[in-house]
């Protein structure tokens, strides 16, 4: 049994929220794509807002590996 078992749960829920966190910044782009008038728009939606909530969406994502990496590290250190 891991001493780091808490950091990988975190991870894990982390992770979840982050893949939801995905498909509606996936979601919200489109629809928000949809409302708006004229192509300018539409495309400036696309380019900017959508990159701006991906970034937003995949911060989650981020920290969950970034806290499986310490658990990681924590056990190889741990086991010397």
């Amino acid at each position: 049994m891991t001493q780091f078992g808490t950091l990988r749960v975190w991870a894990a829920w982390l992770s979840f929220l982050g893949t939801l966190g995905m498909l509606s910044a996936l979601a919200g782009t489109i629809v928000w794509a949809f409302e708006v008038n004229g192509s300018w728009r539409t495309l400036g939606v696309l380019l900017f807002g959508g990159a701006a909530s991906v970034v937003l969406g995949v911060a989650a994502l981020a920290i969950a590996s970034a806290l499986r990496a310490v658990a990681d590290i924590g056990d190889t250190v741990s086991a010397r």
